[in-house]
């Protein structure tokens, strides 16, 4: 029998066990699958490893130390030895809730974690409710013979499981439960192809989450599964659920006061760890809130910035460079040089670590980042995000344009095609454009009527960030032995925003302005006022495709035939229309979403090949890090032939929209660029590259337009570099 000495400290961490569910003891044979799931996780741990098998449970558990190094290594057991405990995160509130326990309990480490042994024997199935944090539990209670399961409210901690009659296999990442012989082997081709996030539909996110293979299933976030080890009889336990309830005696400045408090407290929280911290800088409004706070919870910090032709465009990377150095702060500026292509070995390698057919730049970016960050910086082992602000504080609201009012009607229409997906054959009433069906009968034949759009708007992306956000954060951390900490997501905040009544939404979560409003006071005005960018949508996004435009052509297309090969493709992939697809693209110079589409299509076929022989991440090839820019070196000057466009167009070009392309205006305030009648961008008043459009009339030059417009050619050249890729615009010579 193996066996664990006992064991103190919580930090970042790989759990995964095994347990019968028939009543009978796990044999000395478990060892070797133990053994096993520990190597599959020794990248979220490779400080230390624990293995513990005793009667109808083992378990294994590796470490990454954060908070108190020498005091932190588990599993925990309660004091009379009835209860058993591994888990993965930071209770951050700890010291409060042990303050409340009984006198005569006597903690016995310095684990933020032990104090959930003694809430769980004092409050059973109730232990989560005051516990404040991001964690995954798993709890074996001797005494009852029961397996408790749980995961903090958002999911930001990981756990899986597969279980048949006889057992259950846990772990914090998919791959791990692999090891078990019983877990099927099969990607789940249609559940991922229905997947509205995954097609990018304009719907609301699925009501269920995806594990996107056979037979795995996640714990659900905010809820504790009590499983029998008896006979396997299971119940779930809904410790949290965001109220549906609005503060409508509040003001506006005091939702603000209490974000801003809240916020503060909550970024303290996440920047205590005695190893050294970093922060991802975009620049933007939200992980700049959270570094300006950081700096008051600690002497250092070191902040990291993807630099590629998106974020050099965007602004993100010279705002970056510039917050920096006003506070006072390192900023590490990572290249991505336009000629930059992953690797088939690269990529396939990223695809298993993220286990995910969501996986994009977006995501290889960020896993870079870590990666460079643990380089630059070998004591790292914790990294702050301004993630999920957005989500939560209306950061998409003015996406589509207008106000408040315009970004209500969008989410209508969202909600109707998810209603009409569900029941199909009534679509054809809307397809016309004129419809003689209410929106209360689509609710009512749903049961599910909702009249406050923008609550189902929230509970949508509630659901989309378990699904995407912290399920890639964590994954491009542990990939490098960090952890991702997020202060945005804790569920007081959430709870607040989510409390704004109709009344004041339109003041408060346009454009994030609680958050705006709650921490002006700490950041200079132009990162305050700044508006929101993506993090490399915009101009440059065509940095970004063509980069996965490369990959999937790179070694003669081995990523697509790959794909196309792999169980079950034949199935569901037109192999011609594929080719054809990336052939479409050209020489990769596109904004179309296309691009990614087709990635999440080749990433299906290539995590069904894996699967069937799941590669060890460890032997998997991975590239050097990227190079980063000279320290204190502004990006956009020092990049600026790097990143220089080959235009195709010059002052004394005349410009004309291409046919089928239209400028159309709502009347208030709003203009769009549209081609063949869908909207490709959305046009301030007051902009610019508008100006010059609205003078565009088929006789002068660009330079007399633009002095017509009283703007510099500087002021419009990244626009007009992505109109004319696009065949928006065109030579009229």
């Amino acid at each position: 029998m193996l066996d664990a000495r006992e064991c103190e400290g919580m930090n970042m961490c790989g759990l995964a066990g095994i347990a019968r569910l028939d009543g009978q003891i796990l044999g000395p044979e478990t060892d070797v699958l133990l053994n096993e799931l520990a190597d599959i996780l020794h990248h979220r741990g490779p400080d230390d490893r624990e293995l513990l098998r005793r009667g109808p449970v083992g378990l294994a558990f590796t470490r990454l130390s954060l908070v108190d190094p020498a005091d932190g290594s588990q599993p925990l057991v309660s004091d009379d030895g009835n209860l058993v405990l591994i888990s993965n995160g930071e209770v951050y509130n700890h010291k409060e809730l042990a303050a409340a326990l009984p006198s005569d309990v006597k903690l016995k480490t310095g684990s933020d974690c032990e104090v959930l042994l003694y809430l769980y024997r004092r409050h059973g199935l109730d232990f989560l409710r005051d516990v404040r944090g991001m964690f995954a539990i798993i709890l074996w209670d001797r005494v009852k013979g029961q397996l408790i399961l749980a995961r903090d409210r958002f999911g930001i901690k990981p756990l899986y499981y597969h279980r048949n009659r006889e057992r259950i296999v846990l772990s914090s990442e998919i791959k791990g439960l692999f090891a078990d012989q019983a877990t099927p082997r099969r990607f789940l081709w249609e559940e991922a192809l229905n997947n509205p996030s995954v097609a990018a539909a304009q719907r609301f996110s699925a009501s269920q989450m995806s594990a996107w293979f056979e037979g795995v299933e996640s714990v659900p976030a905010a809820t504790i599964l009590r499983i029998d080890l008896h006979d396997g009889r299971t119940t779930q336990h809904r410790y949290w659920e965001l109220s549906p309830d609005h503060d409508d005696s509040a003001s506006a400045a005091s939702f603000v006061e209490r974000y801003g408090e809240l916020l503060r407290d909550s970024v303290r929280e996440c920047a205590t760890a005695d190893t050294e911290l970093g922060l991802f800088l975009s620049g933007g409004i939200d992980s700049a809130s959270v570094l300006a706070l950081a700096l008051s919870e600690v002497d250092e910090i070191h902040t990291f910035t993807a630099l590629s032709g998106g974020t050099r465009l965007n602004g993100d990377a010279e705002n970056a460079h510039w917050l920096a150095r006003e506070l006072g702060v390192h900023n590490h500026q990572v290249v991505f040089a336009p000629d930059h292509v992953p690797t088939p070995e690269e990529w396939t390698r990223l695809l298993w670590l993220t286990e995910t057919p969501m996986t994009g730049a977006e995501i290889y970016y960020k896993h870079e980042l870590h990666r460079f960050a643990r380089r630059e910086r070998p004591e790292l082992r914790g990294m702050l995000l301004g993630a999920a602000s957005d989500e939560f504080n209306g950061g998409y609201s003015d996406d589509v344009g207008g106000n408040w009012d315009r970004f209500l009607v969008n989410l209508e229409g969202r909600e109707r095609e998810t209603r009409l997906d569900e029941r199909s054959g009534l679509r054809p009433w809307w397809s016309s454009g004129t419809s003689f069906l209410s929106e209360q009968m689509l609710g009512d034949l749903r049961g599910k009527r909702k009249t406050d759009v923008y609550r189902a708007y929230v509970e949508s992306e509630y659901r989309k960030v378990q699904q995407y956000n912290v399920w890639h954060e964590d994954r491009t951390a542990a990939g490098s032995g960090v952890e991702a900490r997020v202060p945005f997501l804790d569920h007081r905040l959430v709870e607040l925003s989510a409390s704004v009544p109709p009344r004041l939404r339109p003041q408060l979560l346009w454009d994030k302005r609680i958050l705006r409003d709650a921490v002006k006071s700490l950041l200079p005005q132009r990162i305050a006022e700044r508006p929101k960018g993506p993090f490399f949508y915009g101009p440059g996004t065509h940095y970004a495709y063509r980069m996965l435009v490369k990959l999937m052509r790179s070694n003669d297309q081995e990523l697509i035939e790959r794909s196309l090969a792999a169980p079950e493709a034949d199935a569901y992939l037109d192999a011609d229309a594929v080719r054809q697809q990336l052939a479409d693209f050209g020489d990769g110079d596109t904004d179309s979403a296309s691009v990614e589409l087709l990635m999440r299509v080749v990433n299906m076929g290539l995590l069904s090949e894996m699967v069937v022989q799941p590669p060890s991440l460890e032997k998997m090839s991975a590239s050097a890090t990227r190079p980063p820019l000279p320290d204190g070196r502004d990006p956009v000057a020092t990049t600026r032939e790097l990143f220089a466009p080959v235009r195709t167009y010059g002052l004394d070009e005349i410009p004309a929209l291409a046919a089928e392309v239209l400028l159309l205006t709502d009347g208030e305030g709003a203009w769009y660029l549209t081609d063949q009648g869908q909207i490709e961008f959305v046009l301030e008043d007051g902009a610019p590259i508008l100006a010059v459009l609205r003078l565009m009339d088929g006789q002068s030059t660009l330079s007399a337009l633009l002095g017509k417009a009283g703007a510099a050619f500087e002021d419009v050249s990244s626009e007009l570099d992505t109109l004319f890729k696009q065949r928006l615009l065109v030579s009229a010579k």
